[in-house]
């Protein structure tokens, strides 16, 4: 049997081995995302107080949970303690999750 050969099962046992204890304190970073819209450069310049810029999505409509500009969740905006959080409504499972950051 070739190297070649070998070497997907070997890597498998590798990510079955790996510790989590390492990966849990390394820092991420969270963020929300309500939206999004393109500008032309002249349009962008225009933009004063009070401006208002219309993003891709509807009122309502679940928002992006990101982790280092990845989604790992979709949620709703709530108000804590006179801050804005989020409430989860869908999550990747943990094992998508740790694949895609």
């Amino acid at each position: 049997m070739s190297e070649e050969e070998t070497a997907p099962a070997a890597l498998s046992t590798f990510e079955d081995e790996l510790d989590l204890d390492i990966l849990e304190n390394i820092p991420v970073v969270l963020s929300a995302e309500v939206g999004r819209s393109s500008l032309k450069i002249k349009d962008l310049l225009r933009l004063s107080e009070g401006s208002v810029v219309e993003f891709d999505r509807l009122a309502g409509e679940a928002i992006d949970v990101c982790v280092n500009n990845t989604i790992i969740a979709k949620g709703e905006v709530v108000v804590v303690n006179e801050r804005y959080g989020i409430r989860l409504t869908q999550v990747l499972e943990a094992a998508d999750r740790i694949r895609k950051i």
